[in-house]
């Protein structure tokens, strides 16, 4: 069994954090960070659990610190980073299964912000749009980042770390 190195590991997850608390903000800039229509470019790193164990906490860590420095309300931060934790971990498992089911890593977290995002919209923010047109928004945001990106982002990787 591989030994990891706790520094190593601690230091990936938190470049991962900053990585994606900046991607969020980037997002935020253009108005696209939260709210019915939203494209985060951080979710793409959704596909990294699948390269990195601590991409797992860095992601769900990252999440909690974009959505604090964003200016999320508090039920944003813990259901969104819920969210982003659920597709992480779920994502790490669709990893390690055959390599033909790889373009599903990233359906966890579009899975998992369809589902939760919008009901934090509705009833945190007072969204008066519908449930079904705040997932449907919400999902094809998460469709574009986490799968389209992050599939792209994914297959980069694959090359550079030839697994």
């Amino acid at each position: 069994m591989k030994r990891r190195n706790s520094a190593v590991f601690l230091t990936r997850g938190a470049i991962i954090a900053a990585i994606y608390v900046i991607l969020t903000y980037l997002s935020s800039l253009f108005g696209l960070a939260s709210g019915a229509i939203q494209l985060r470019l951080s979710e793409a790193l959704c596909v990294l659990p699948a390269f990195f164990l601590e991409a797992v906490p860095g992601l769900f860590i990252g999440c909690i610190l974009a959505n604090v420095l964003t200016g999320a309300l508090v039920w944003d931060v813990v259901f969104g980073s819920i969210a982003t934790l659920i597709g992480a971990v779920l994502g790490r498992l669709i990893a390690r299964a055959p390599k033909r089911f790889s373009w599903l890593i990233p359906f966890p977290t579009v899975a998992a912000n369809t589902l939760i995002v919008p009901f934090v919209l509705r009833y945190a923010y007072g969204a008066k749009d519908a449930l079904p047109f705040l997932m449907l928004t919400v999902g094809v945001g998460e469709m574009l980042g986490a799968w389209v990106i992050g599939l792209i982002l994914y297959h980069s990787l694959k090359r550079v770390f030839k697994s």
